[in-house]
């Protein structure tokens, strides 16, 4: 970029798995205390992640998002939070009359299918092993229904549809054209097929979070390995893509950072902010 960034004017978006978090599903040491000092600098941070809400706020909390400002996009950008009051500033759920459609496409294509309900996974197969990596993530009990489509009918801002990668990835095309114009289909991980509304993603999601601090799209750094990272890399002033990211990630961003068990995001955070010298 040609003019330097300051961490007062910068907003910092975070993929969490495979990003954020190690392969252990924690944060490093490293990376948490340059995250944290940036915060001190006035950097404001943006979890960005196809976890639900309850999945992520963990992490919110460890980072201390409350205290500086920050902010959760959830469900890939489908509702954003506000740390500090704990509000709502957007949400989107799916169309109605979505889920039966999704219950049947999930018969017909042999997957299993969740969504969200408060603290809890539901699902008609909780045993399911994509369902309980679901569950293990985020930290969430499972609930088995007996009847998706029956149980179902509150609003729902993400279902996933799980099962074995390659199969998934065999029949992501044709998921998405039988559902159609009204939802955006893609995986996060080669065993999670997200299901979401339209026009939901995690660049349109940054937009309005830089809308809301008064920062432009220049003053955003975006850090993301998956699928559903790319968006937010191609809209960013700095993408960067992790070392342990897929090949088509890396070719969307400006820049490849050492791999998430490589402290990776504070590699490079460290080189476009240093730390103080404390010899100084």
């Amino acid at each position: 970029m040609k003019k330097q960034l300051s961490p007062s004017r910068c907003l910092i978006a975070l993929d969490i798995d495979g990003t954020l978090t190690n392969s252990k599903k924690v944060i490093t040491a490293r990376t948490k205390s340059c995250l944290l000092r940036l915060q001190r600098e006035g950097a404001r941070l943006a979890l960005a992640s196809g976890r639900p809400t309850y999945g992520v706020n963990p992490l919110a909390c460890e980072l201390r998002l409350s205290e500086y400002g920050g902010c959760i996009l959830s469900y890939n950008g489908g509702k954003i939070t506000d740390c500090s009051t704990g509000k709502t500033l957007f949400r989107q759920q799916l169309p109605q009359g979505a889920i039966p459609r999704l219950a049947a496409l999930r018969d017909e294509l042999s997957l299993e299918l969740l969504t969200y309900e408060g603290t809890c996974i539901v699902t008609e197969n909780p045993e399911n092993p994509y369902v309980q990596k679901e569950a293990a993530i985020n930290q969430m009990e499972v609930r088995q229904i007996s009847s998706f489509a029956d149980y179902v009918t509150f609003p729902v801002t993400k279902c996933l549809m799980v099962g074995e990668g390659s199969y998934l990835a065999s029949v992501e095309s044709y998921a998405a054209e039988q559902l159609g114009e009204a939802f955006s289909v893609y995986r996060s991980e080669p065993y999670f097929l997200e299901i979401v509304p339209r026009g939901i993603d995690k660049a349109r999601s940054l937009e309005r979070v830089l809308h809301q601090y008064s920062l432009r799209r220049e003053e955003l750094i975006a850090f993301g390995d998956g699928f559903n990272d790319i968006s937010m890399l191609q809209y960013a002033g700095i993408g960067v893509a992790m070392g342990n990211a897929d090949e088509r990630v890396k070719r969307a961003a400006d820049r490849i950072a050492p791999s998430n068990n490589e402290d990776g995001i504070a590699q490079v955070l460290e080189g476009l902010f240093p730390p103080p010298d404390p010899s100084a």
